[in-house]
């Protein structure tokens, strides 16, 4: 199969002619049909996050159709059209699994970092960590959903009944988590790069009630703010924009240090949390939820060859919603 292969840390992803994969016990092999690329593949490939299996096959955002089966899967058959999230693996022992907190298993597996991926033409996972995939909407359209839409999801869910929502950094995740937040009667006020007026006008037409600068003031207090750019630097500007109470969550699994900033601007019971992962029941709501909006996701379609132009333009704001690998 041919397959776009990081090699090593901070260099550019190789074509490679590489052995179709075989699933073991409980596993599927799958035909991936599209593969969204996230900013979690930069942060894996410029060496954000460490000890990724190499060589490693980048993609966590992954559609395709079930073409073999393991031993011992059950409720999976050929044919079947499947979602690949970022979360691959869980023990199943551990106190967090126990609790309902598998998304923070010590032991955990994830695709495209600890397992190969879906920068390929064939891919293989665990079965119990595929979701059925209904056939309304494209694979290009779809594949945002696996990490864009459920990372979004939860990061929603953390904020809570926040009616003023901030959303710092309006890409892959902010377009959907809007039309989420929207469809629950939500008001969004989007920060984007100072002067992306593209983003902010994005933005708008997706129903914000309002896009400016990450530097500058919304016209109200916020009851709650998410931050999906990686930028530490936005966290003590969202702390100051939201109410007393107020919430801000960190959607990503990398961000730059956050500065110091003085106590007032956390006092008054503001909460800062992260959210880390995502759990199959949060995959399970969110998809069954999508359709009903229904969302829609805004993509621009790459051959796979060409995904290291993909990550480039995710990495300097070149894009408008979720670049998507198509094998």
């Amino acid at each position: 199969m041919r397959a776009m292969v990081m090699q090593k840390r901070g260099q550019r992803l190789v074509l490679m002619d590489a052995s179709e994969p075989r699933p073991g016990p409980g596993q599927v092999l799958v035909h991936v049909a599209a593969c969204a690329v996230c900013r979690t593949d930069l942060h894996v490939l410029d060496g954000e996050l460490p000890d990724p299996k190499l060589p490693l096959i980048l993609g966590h955002e992954i559609v395709g159709r079930v073409v073999a089966l393991g031993g011992g899967v059950r409720g999976l058959g050929i044919g079947e059209r499947v979602g690949i999230p970022w979360l691959g693996w869980t023990c199943g022992d551990c106190g967090f699994c126990r609790s309902g907190q598998e998304n923070l298993c010590e032991r955990a597996r994830f695709t495209g970092y600890t397992s190969d991926g879906g920068y390929a033409e064939f891919t293989v996972a665990d079965a119990r960590f595929c979701f059925p995939l209904a056939e309304g909407m494209d694979d290009v359209s779809a594949a945002p959903l696996l990490c864009a839409g459920l990372i979004g999801y939860r990061a929603l869910r953390k904020a809570g009944e926040a009616r003023n929502l901030g959303i710092y950094g309006f890409g892959a995740a902010a377009h959907l988590v809007t039309q989420v937040a929207r469809h629950q009667g939500r008001a969004v006020f989007a920060f984007t790069r100072s002067g992306n007026a593209a983003a902010q006008r994005f933005a708008l037409r997706l129903g914000a009630a309002w896009a400016g600068g990450s530097d500058e003031t919304p016209p109200e207090p916020l009851d709650a703010a998410i931050i999906f750019a990686p930028v530490g630097g936005l966290v003590p500007a969202a702390l100051r924009a939201v109410r007393k109470g107020g919430m801000v969550v960190c959607g990503g699994i990398h961000m730059s240090d956050i500065p110091s900033f003085p106590y007032r601007d956390l006092w008054h019971e503001r909460t800062l949390c992260s959210v880390a992962n995502l759990t199959r029941r949060d995959g399970e709501e969110f998809l069954q939820l999508a359709p009903k909006i229904p969302i829609r996701t805004e993509t621009q379609a790459f051959p796979l060859e060409q995904a290291n132009e993909a990550l480039a333009r995710l990495r300097e704001g070149r894009l408008q919603g979720a670049a998507v690998l198509v094998p």
